[in-house]
């Protein structure tokens, strides 16, 4: 599982379990998951190999192309500001 904070300050705590076969499957391994990153050109989270995905998918915006791209939303929530 992976949180993920939006410059919209949506949060989303998303499953990548679904997304560890066929293109994706070496997301199953620890050190692979592990080592996700932010993209510093598409802005995105990618993992080793050239993993990546697409931001709109991640936030929740647009369905992913095909079922194993698509991570399992367990929790969503807006971040709250206080003084």
């Amino acid at each position: 599982m992976l949180r993920v904070v939006f410059s919209d300050e949506l949060v989303r705590k998303l499953d990548f379990a679904p997304c560890e076969e066929g293109l994706f499957a070496s997301l199953s391994d620890d050190a692979v998951f592990g080592a996700v990153a932010i993209d510093p050109i598409s802005g995105t989270i990618s993992f080793p190999g050239g993993i990546d995905f697409d931001p709109d998918v991640l936030h929740g915006d647009a369905p992913a192309a095909s079922p194993e791209q698509q991570p399992v939303l367990v929790r969503q929530y807006r971040l709250q500001h206080t003084a």
